[in-house]
């Protein structure tokens, strides 16, 4: 499996309260710690956008709503592909550390 086994265990599996995600504190897995960050950076999009819902986001950044949610909740490992689209329909980055313009210009 592509990413060893870290990756059996969501995200937020690796907060030390899973259900204060995505403001928990994360323990043992620095990769679920910028899934949080991006997690945070999404759903802080989405607040400031209220007009914006999962099923338009999905629509304008042709990923699943689906795969949205579970971003947002912390259940998944986003890769590379997702991000970037979400980063482009939203106009703004939400990887930790990441230039903004890699994926928001086409």
């Amino acid at each position: 499996m592509t990413g060893g086994r870290a990756r059996t265990a969501s995200p937020r599996n690796y907060a030390v309260d899973p259900d204060q995600w995505p403001d928990a504190r994360i323990a043992g897995e620095p990769a679920a710690a910028v899934v949080q960050t991006i997690a945070r950076r999404l759903a802080a999009a989405l607040r400031e956008r209220p007009q914006l819902s999962l099923r338009a986001l999905a629509a304008q950044s042709d990923v699943g709503r689906q795969t949205i949610g579970d971003l947002l909740a912390g259940a998944s490992w986003p890769d590379v592909l997702t991000i970037c689209r979400l980063e482009r329909a939203l106009g703004l980055a939400l990887w930790p550390g990441s230039n903004a313009t890699q994926c928001v210009h086409d």
